[in-house]
């Protein structure tokens, strides 16, 4: 039985799209966390009043992580190539 050369060991044991993807996972929960909570206290607002600001706070979390925030703790753009 002989041994084959041409097996393809990865260099990281860990892709980096999956960093992304965490990432992502963990700004959706706590922007959702976050507007949940608000709409506690929007009770006597019509449910559909409580959905437009339900999204409008998970839209604004996001657009303040991916844009402002982001950008200073890791110090790089979010479109910028890794190449």
């Amino acid at each position: 039985m002989g041994v084959h050369n041409n097996v393809h060991i990865p260099k990281g044991a860990w892709p980096n799209f999956t960093w992304y993807a965490i990432e992502f996972a963990i700004v959706l929960a706590v922007s959702m966390l976050l507007a949940r909570e608000v709409n506690v206290y929007l009770s006597e607002l019509t449910p559909e009043i409580q959905n437009y600001i339900w999204f409008a706070i998970v839209g604004i979390v996001f657009i303040a992580w991916y844009l402002g925030i982001r950008g200073l703790i890791f110090k790089k753009k979010v479109l910028q190539n890794s190449y």
